[in-house]
């Protein structure tokens, strides 16, 4: 298949795009500018020059495509309103990428208990209700002959396999803990973040490719850690023991961003039993704290 992805160039979805070429299938990717095409040319993956704000372009990619994984932005109604407008009609799988800060309840460090399966009846924050709408967008364009699914993934870790190769909340702890010479995190850090390294993440795409049913939606997750032992395992990796302390969420929000702070303190807490049973997914590389303390974080920082 000839399959168009956004954000070929990002951590996911560059990922997806080499697991996909993996299974013989053909890449085209948007790519905001020339450097960034030949980034994407060098992969053996054909650019399509734009933005996601370049709505005509995209819509033509998509029609031009056998299939197509939206993994730039989340956050963009415009972009996935006008690919999925595109492939009405068309039958094509359309896999769009959410993600599960959408369950965040900004409990600054405090352990949360509620576990969202897809079914779990959802009540977004503000700041998240517009993504929620945009996947039920997404889910409902099956109704119109798109064979539309989306893949909502959890707080990804590990080596990735394209242009970008690093995830942005590890290593901003780690670096935090650098700095700051002690691992910190906001409030107790007793909040909770289900996981998935980005190799079983991609694998779960190209699985949906292949066998989710139109107008599905999946969480992708394969294990759970606190905030607490995310970061005693970045103090054992970077050699300062087993101490943390606590980082107020003012100085977070100016070191970190006002929607990361929020969400390192929020508790997203999904289970992915739909994935596994559905499409056959079965998650088998090392768990968040291992890699952080023995495996690609090591590797990273002894390199």
């Amino acid at each position: 298949m000839n399959i168009f992805i956004t954000g070929a160039t990002g951590y996911i979805g560059g990922t997806v795009a080499a697991k996909l070429m993996e299974a013989g299938h053909t890449i085209t990717g948007l790519a905001r500018n020339g450097e960034r095409a030949a980034l994407l040319n060098a992969r053996g993956i054909g650019p399509v020059v734009g933005t996601l704000d370049d709505l005509d372009i995209l819509a033509d990619a998509a029609r031009a495509a056998d299939a197509v994984v939206n993994a730039a932005n989340a956050d963009h109604p415009f972009a996935a309103r006008a690919i999925t407008q595109a492939l009405e009609g068309s039958n094509k799988v359309l896999l769009h990428t959410s993600g599960t800060s959408i369950v965040a309840d900004n409990a600054n460090g405090a352990a949360g208990g509620t576990v969202y399966a897809e079914d779990t009846p959802l009540d977004p924050l503000p700041e998240k209700a517009s993504r929620v709408a945009t996947d039920r967008m997404v889910v409902d364009a099956a109704a119109r002959g798109v064979h539309a699914v989306v893949m909502c993934p959890c707080l990804i870790y590990g080596r990735g396999l394209g242009v970008r190769p690093d995830s942005i909340q590890v290593p901003l702890f780690i670096e935090t803990a650098r700095a700051s010479g002690v691992p910190r995190h906001l409030g107790l850090g007793l909040n909770i973040w289900s996981n998935v390294h980005i190799e079983d993440c991609a694998d779960a795409y190209v699985a949906a490719l292949e066998r989710a049913p139109a107008g599905s939606y999946f969480y992708v997750e394969a294990g759970e850690d606190s905030m607490l032992d995310l970061n005693r395992a970045v103090g054992r990796l970077l050699g300062l023991g087993e101490e943390t302390e606590t980082l107020p969420l003012a100085e977070a929000i100016r070191a970190w961003g006002l929607p990361m702070a929020h969400g390192m303190g929020s508790n997203v807490r999904v289970i992915a039993d739909r994935a596994r049973s559905v499409l056959g997914w079965a998650p088998s590389r090392a768990p968040l704290l291992d890699d952080i303390e023995h495996g690609s974080y090591r590797d990273a920082l002894a390199g």
